[in-house]
């Protein structure tokens, strides 16, 4: 039986996206630009207008043209490429569909996932479809009914528990660290542990950052199970349905603000892995690790650092535990430079642990220290102003790279 856990969410622009997954050989390294930069730290929104709607307008500004490639302009139109597209909540719904269909154990439990559909409709109109045993309304009870659908998995089902919001995931901890990930091992191996945990995760103001955040490092330290982060439709749909394959217990972590993301995705079917990395933007002189909502921020970053002069590398790492050091150790050993870029908290958050991986393995490999941007260690403010300078923003990003290769 195995376990997912997800955090996601919803954005107001459409946008859409291309990947490379190929893995990374290792090339000789080359000359880095002759720059010295002190570094600084440096608001990306200066000037920009406040007020009740500003905060979406500035997301948008982020996100819109994120997507560096190697030449701008490179990418063809997605409209020209095969299969069809969604937005990132349709290729959740789609995936899981997809995987009732095909597996009559796969089930779905938790608040208003039922006939509302889901509070961002990715298990709209499976109630109709699939009956209320198989979509199932729970009561606000989230440490009770993650509990059942472990107890389901034990018996044999695929249950995937959606808590409605990524912070209500803390009243089931007991159940997801002590239960969830414990009970394979403390059966002796009688009892696998397929499930599915969904909830919200995103920017403060809507759902509590520092919740969302601050879980990722938490549920990194469970024994017993794996962490992936969705950032584009396609690896949604196939890390989606990965984990209700898998028979062990995954945490599929999905950002409120990426949501609306839209992408061109394949007509066949087609299952990403838990334990690999995605290849966003193959470069030589820095390695840019990030997941989440962070890799628009870094490919906007990216655009920058390609007229500076800087051509950095950027890797989705998408699998948070365990970390996929084959991509990462590949990328090191040809760039000499790491920077880490995560919305995650920084004190023992998913940073640090990459950090120590990187140090433990590729110490050898490394010209410069690691560096890590991560959310302040505060909690998140409710002013947008206020909460936009706790998450890391593309100046900083080019700033940092710019230090790493002086």
């Amino acid at each position: 039986m195995a376990t997912v856990s997800q955090c996601f969410g919803a954005t107001s622009a459409a946008i859409s996206v291309s990947s490379n997954s190929r893995k990374l050989l290792l090339p000789s390294r080359r000359s880095l630009p002759g720059r010295k930069v002190s570094f600084f730290v440096v608001r990306s929104d200066a000037g920009a207008k406040s007020g009740p709607n500003s905060r979406a307008r500035r997301a948008d500004q982020l996100i819109t043209n994120a997507v560096a490639t190697k030449a701008d302009g490179a990418a063809a139109s997605t409209a020209s490429k095969p299969g069809h597209e969604l937005l990132l909540f349709e290729a959740l719904r789609e995936g899981l569909e997809e995987e009732m269909a095909r597996d009559p154990t796969v089930c779905v439990m938790g608040e208003d996932v039922g006939h509302y559909g889901g509070s961002y409709k990715v298990t709209k109109g499976l109630a109709d479809k699939y009956g209320d045993l198989r979509v199932l309304d729970t009561p606000i009870a989230e440490n009770s009914f993650t509990g059942m659908g472990i107890g389901a998995a034990m018996t044999g089902l695929r249950p995937i528990i959606e808590g409605m919001n990524m912070g209500f995931l803390l009243l089931a901890f007991n159940q997801i660290s002590n239960n969830c990930g414990m009970l394979h091992y403390t059966s002796g191996g009688q009892f696998k542990i397929p499930v599915v945990i969904r909830g919200p995760g995103g920017v403060g103001r809507q759902l509590g950052a520092e919740h969302s955040q601050r879980l990722e490092s938490y549920f990194q330290s469970i024994p017993g199970i794996q962490m992936v982060a969705c950032s584009t439709p396609y690896n949604a749909k196939g890390l989606m349905k990965a984990a209700i394959r898998s028979d062990n217990p995954v945490i599929l972590f999905e950002h409120v603000l990426l949501y609306n993301l839209k992408e061109r995705i394949p007509d066949e079917e087609y299952v990403c892995s838990l334990e690999e990395a995605e290849m966003v933007r193959p470069g030589e002189h820095v390695t840019i690790l990030t997941y989440s909502r962070m890799r628009y921020h870094v490919m906007q970053a990216a655009k920058t650092l390609v007229n500076k002069g800087y051509d950095p590398e950027v890797i989705d790492i998408r699998s948070l535990k365990p970390f996929d050091l084959h991509t990462i150790g590949n990328s090191v050993k040809k760039t000499h430079r790491v920077l880490i870029v995560e919305e995650c908290m920084r004190t023992g958050g998913i940073g640090a642990s990459l950090t120590a991986a990187i140090t433990e393995n590729f110490h050898d490999y490394l010209d410069a220290p690691i560096i890590c941007l991560s959310s302040q260690d505060v909690p998140t403010p409710y002013a947008a102003t206020l909460e936009e300078v706790t998450v890391v923003q593309p100046a900083q990003i080019v700033t940092a790279v710019e230090q790493l290769c002086q």
